[in-house]
C-alpha cells in the first residue's frame, strides 16, 4: 500500500541526486511603472529590484539542495560573469558543481517585471545565449565529466533546456550508465522529439508536448492516461509521469493502471519553475526508496506551492510539511491556523502581493462590519483578518460574549468576498500575529485616531502604512445585542 504524501516526507532521506542539463542564469529587473515614456508609447520601469538566480537544470539541483538532497549538477558554462555567478550560488547553495568551461557564453535570461501597485508581472525577457549542439572535443569532455559525476549516484536527472548540451550522444551514456547501475534516469523534455530519451527510466513531459507526441489534445486525465501509456510503450520508458498543470498530475507505470492527482484550486501567480520543482521532487523521493505513485503525490503537493511563487523559489521541507498538515479542508476554507499564518504571508509577499491586515471580535456581523472590510481589501491585494478566540472575547467584552463562537465567526468572515485568510489569536492584543504575518497595511477603525493602534511600530518600522476606516454611524455589536435582547424582552411581556 502507498504511504500518504506526509509519511513519504517524512521518510525522505539525503541521497545523491545528479541533475545534467543546460546551466542557466535567469535575472529578474522588478520595478514600479506609473508613467508612459515621452520618447515612445512605452512603459518607463523604475528599477526596485534586481535579483539573479540559478536557472534551466540549476534550479533543479537548487531545488533538491534546499529539500536536503546532496545535489551535484553537470553543465557547460562560459568563461564570462554569467558563469562566475553560476559558480558562486552553487557554492552557496552547498551544491557540487562539475562544470565543463568553454568558449560558449553562459545562458542568461533577464526578466523585466513591471507592477502598479499590485502584483508584479512579466512585461519582457531578454536572452542571450549560444544553443548550437555541443560536438566534437567539448562533446567528449561532456562524457568524461558524466563518468565522474554518477560514480556515487542514487538517481541522474537529465533537464533538457534545449541549449545544446543533452545531444543524442550525451542522452544516450546517461541512459546506459542508469541500466547497468540499476539507477534511475528521469527526463524532463524540451524537444518533440522523444526518440533522443530512448530507454530512460521514465520521462515527463508537459499537457502541451504530451498532445504534440502522441498528435490529439491532452484535455483530462483520461486522455493523459491513454497517451502516457502510449509514449511508454513507444519509447521504452518504464514510466510517464505528464503534468497536467491546474488538474494535477497523471502517472503511467509499464504493467499497472495509471494514477491520477489532482490539485487542490490555487491562487496561480508564475508557472515558471514548477516543472524544476517536480523533477526535484521525484529524484529526491525516488532516490529515498519513494515509489512511483508516491513521489508523483509529493510532486504534486511542491508543485502547488512552486506555482504561488514569482519566479523559480525553491520549497523547504518545512513548507511541504505545513501545506500537508493542512489536510483535506472545505474547498473555498479561508481559515488558516496560527502556525501557518507566517508562511502564508511569506508566499504572498514573494508573490508581490500586498497584504492587508486588520483584526477584531466580528461577534455579530453586521453592516457596519461589512463596510469595514470592504474598505480595508480596497488598500492592497489580499486581506488577513486576525479573529479574536472566544476567551480573548470574553476578556475584552465582558461575561456573556462571545454570543457566536470562534468556529462560526471564522466562517462567516469566510463567507465574505472581501476577505482572503481568517486567523484566529488567543492574546488580547493582535501585536504577536502582527509581527508574524508583517503585513504591507495595517487597517483599524477611525476611532483608533486617539488610542494608539496596536502594531503601528511594527507595521511602519519595515516600511508599511496604517490607515484608519471610516465607521458607519449608529452601527455597533454591542448596540446590535442590545436592540436583540429589548425586542426578547418585549416579546416576554406579551
Amino acid at each position: 500500500m502507498s504511504r500518504s504524501a506526509a509519511e513519504v516526507l517524512a521518510a525522505l532521506r539525503a541521497p545523491r541526486v545528479v541533475v545534467v542539463g543546460d546551466l542557466i542564469l535567469d535575472r529578474y529587473i522588478t520595478g514600479l511603472v506609473e508613467r508612459i515614456s515621452p520618447e515612445a508609447p512605452i512603459q518607463v520601469l523604475a528599477v526596485e529590484h534586481d535579483e539573479r538566480r540559478l536557472g534551466g537544470a540549476g534550479s533543479v539541483a537548487n531545488d533538491l539542495a534546499v529539500l536536503g538532497a546532496r545535489a551535484r549538477l553537470v553543465g557547460l558554462l562560459g568563461d564570462d560573469d554569467s558563469g562566475a555567478e553560476v559558480r558562486r550560488q552553487c557554492e552557496a547553495a552547498g551544491i557540487d558543481l562539475v562544470a565543463v568551461t568553454c568558449e560558449r557564453p553562459t545562458s542568461l535570461k533577464t526578466r523585466h517585471l513591471a507592477r502598479s501597485h499590485s502584483t508584479a508581472q512579466q512585461v519582457l525577457r531578454v536572452d542571450r545565449e549560444v544553443t548550437t549542439p555541443v560536438e566534437g572535443a567539448l562533446e567528449r569532455r561532456v562524457l568524461a565529466a558524466l563518468d565522474a559525476a554518477f560514480a556515487d549516484a542514487d538517481v541522474v536527472l537529465l533537464s533538457d533546456y534545449q541549449k545544446g548540451l543533452l545531444t543524442p550522444a550525451v542522452v544516450a551514456h546517461a541512459v546506459a550508465w542508469g541500466r547497468r547501475a540499476g539507477r534511475p534516469v528521469v527526463v524532463d523534455p524540451k524537444a518533440d522529439d522523444f526518440d533522443r530519451y530512448r530507454g530512460a527510466t521514465g520521462i515527463k513531459p508537459n499537457r502541451a508536448q504530451t498532445a504534440r507526441i502522441v498528435g490529439r489534445p491532452v484535455r483530462d486525465a483520461a486522455d493523459a492516461a491513454r497517451a502516457c501509456e502510449e509514449v511508454a510503450a513507444r519509447y521504452g520508458f518504464d514510466f510517464v509521469l505528464v503534468t497536467l498543470d491546474r488538474d494535477g498530475m497523471v502517472l503511467a507505470e509499464r504493467g499497472a493502471a495509471a494514477h491520477a492527482f489532482r490539485t487542490e484550486p490555487r491562487e496561480v501567480f508564475d508557472v515558471t519553475g514548477a516543472g524544476d520543482m517536480v523533477l526535484a521532487v521525484v529524484g529526491l523521493a525516488l532516490g529515498s526508496g519513494a515509489s512511483l505513485p508516491e513521489a508523483a503525490s509529493l510532486a504534486n503537493v511542491a508543485a502547488s506551492l512552486e506555482v504561488e511563487k514569482v519566479g523559480s523559489v525553491p520549497i523547504s521541507r518545512a513548507e511541504l510539511a505545513a501545506r500537508l498538515s493542512e489536510g483535506a479542508p472545505v474547498l473555498g476554507s479561508k481559515v488558516v491556523e496560527r502556525p501557518k499564518a507566517a508562511a502564508l504571508a511569506r508566499r504572498l509577499r514573494e508573490a508581490g502581493r500586498r497584504v492587508v491586515f486588520t483584526n477584531g471580535c466580528f461577534d455579530v456581523l453586521h453592516a457596519g462590519h461589512v463596510r469595514y472590510l470592504n474598505f480595508a481589501r480596497a488598500q492592497g491585494d489580499v486581506l488577513v483578518v486576525g479573529l479574536n478566540a472566544d476567551e480573548s472575547v470574553r476578556r475584552l467584552k465582558g461575561d456573556g460574549r462571545p454570543v457566536n463562537p470562534a468556529a462560526d465567526r471564522a466562517e462567516v468572515l469566510s463567507g465574505l468576498a472581501a476577505v482572503d485568510h481568517v486567523v484566529v489569536f488567543h492574546e488580547d492584543t493582535p501585536l504577536a500575529l502582527i509581527g508574524e504575518v508583517l503585513p504591507d497595511v495595517l487597517v483599524k477603525g477611525e476611532d483608533w485616531k486617539d488610542k494608539g493602534v496596536v502594531g503601528r511600530e511594527v507595521v511602519e518600522a519595515r516600511g508599511g502604512t496604517v490607515v484608519l476606516a471610516p465607521l458607519l454611524a449608529g452601527r455597533s455589536t454591542t448596540a446590535t445585542i442590545a436592540r436583540i435582547r429589548a425586542a426578547d424582552a418585549s416579546c416576554e411581556d406579551v
